[in-house]
């Protein structure tokens, strides 16, 4: 095997496998959630955080004349405060402040702690090669600001509601001088995010990357405009894989991870939550539906993935799915699995789950907290369960598949070995996205 040397210490395979990205920091922000301990905690004893519409939020869509008022539209998961912001630690006025969008300032937040839990210091940042790349495909703050006409703005709203302005803002702030971009892939938006930081990393465009997430449900009449397109779940469940699915829940929060090459993490004694070993993402083309996924695509997708990745798909120990719980997307995310992942296993079947069952769909950031879930459980060696299953989805064969939903908080199959595990995010456009990780080396000693 050669390498290529490229610009600060950036190497770049030459037999067609990805370079490793390892994994160095981690933020989120989730319902029930305030950062990686809590979710984890969340996850690792089975918690739901999907709870009734907290008061203030939604009213519009909620009550009055012609409202719908299902309970899928009254269940969701939310973050305790979105209104709540220290502009003055990023230097922002209080009046332009007021003009942000809130995901700008959500990211903005989480971008810092996921550095400070990477063990960097942001302002030795200034002026390096770092990229930002933010997936997302919410503007409601926009819309919600325009309600209140001609006098709502401000010199502030130009840049206070641009999307792409999110991860520029991380930018901005942190003086980094590599690409910054918010990227719309509709739900697969913040893995795509993840595959194109992967790519910069590997390119030797960027030294260094931060990637992230981030979905606020703040305008009611997007609640209303999925229910009416019967997305979402009437029951205000989400039954992945199970006979009961019939919709997905709404959640809402953001993630980030920092990422450096594998070989300048070692070299810098970084912690190491995991290993990005390669990443592919692709588009269904022509389905009987816009909305309509391919099985073929996303077989397609995910051999790409494990090649890239130079990782055997019998290997496969887990698989955070994308899991929406929806009757139609379910059955051909299961055969897309079970055709390159399952059906060739011999012994014990892949495990699968998602953690849309725990924290609801958060859309343009559902990738990277499927990322999040991965990495937390490859970091803490356990497993947790993927909620609400009991009996399978009859056109989801899972003995013949190969796969088996996780019930419960276990050890991987193959705990004595290299984990290896994959998340996939698909978007309603049909842009398909699946990253293969693996476990990290030894834990090196955090610096206090």
């Amino acid at each position: 095997m050669t390498k290529k040397h490229t610009p600060d210490g950036v190497t770049a395979l030459r037999d067609g496998s990805s370079e490793a990205i390892a994994v160095v920091g981690l933020s989120c922000r989730l319902p029930m959630a305030a950062g990686p301990a809590e979710f984890w905690e969340l996850l690792r004893t089975g918690t739901s955080a999907i709870t009734e519409v907290p008061e203030g939020r939604w009213e519009s869509a909620l009550s009055g004349e012609g409202a719908r008022g299902e309970l899928g539209v009254r269940r969701a998961g939310f973050l305790d405060r979105v209104d709540t912001f220290d502009a003055a630690f990023f230097g922002i006025s209080p009046r332009e402040a007021a003009t942000m969008d809130p995901q700008q300032r959500l990211v903005l937040e989480l971008a810092w702690e996921a550095l400070e839990d990477a063990g960097i210091v942001p302002a030795e940042l200034e002026g390096s090669r770092t990229a930002v790349f933010v997936g997302t495909l919410r503007d409601d703050y926009s819309a919600l600001l325009y309600q209140h006409g001609e006098q709502a703005v401000t010199q502030h709203t130009m840049t206070g509601v641009n999307r792409g302005v999110i991860a520029n803002r991380v930018s901005y702030y942190l003086g980094l001088r590599g690409p910054s971009l918010t990227v719309d892939a509709a739900q697969s938006s913040s893995l795509v995010a993840v595959h194109l930081a992967c790519e910069s990393l590997r390119s030797g465009e960027s030294a260094m990357a931060i990637a992230a997430g981030v979905n606020l449900n703040v305008l009611a009449e997007n609640a209303v405009t999925e229910e009416r397109f019967g997305g979402l779940s009437p029951d205000g469940v989400t039954y992945t894989f199970d006979a009961r699915a019939n919709g997905f829940v709404r959640g809402e929060g953001g993630g980030v991870v920092v990422l450096k090459p594998l070989a300048r993490a070692i070299a810098d004694g970084d912690h190491v939550y995991g290993v990005i070993r390669g990443s592919a993402v692709n588009n269904d083309g022509t389905t009987p539906g816009l909305t309509v996924p391919s099985q073929t695509a996303q077989e397609q997708v995910l051999r790409e993935a494990y090649q890239k990745a130079g990782v055997d798909p019998r290997a496969v120990q887990y698989v955070e799915l994308h899991g929406t719980g929806t009757p139609v997307g379910d059955p051909i995310e299961a055969a897309a699995l079970g055709a390159v992942l399952g059906a060739a296993r011999q012994g014990k079947p892949l495990l699968v789950g998602s953690a849309k069952t725990n924290v609801g769909h958060l859309e343009g950031a559902a990738g990277i907290v499927g990322l999040l879930k991965a990495l937390l459980a490859l970091d803490h060696q356990r497993l947790p369960a993927s909620l609400n299953f009991e009996t399978p989805n009859p056109r989801i064969p899972l003995a013949e598949l190969g796969l088996a939903v996780q019930r419960e908080l276990t050890a991987w199959p193959q705990p004595d070995g290299e984990l290896v595990a994959g998340v996939s995010s698909f978007g309603m456009g049909g842009t398909n996205a699946h990253v293969v990780l693996t476990s990290g080396p030894a834990p090196a000693a955090r610096p206090e």
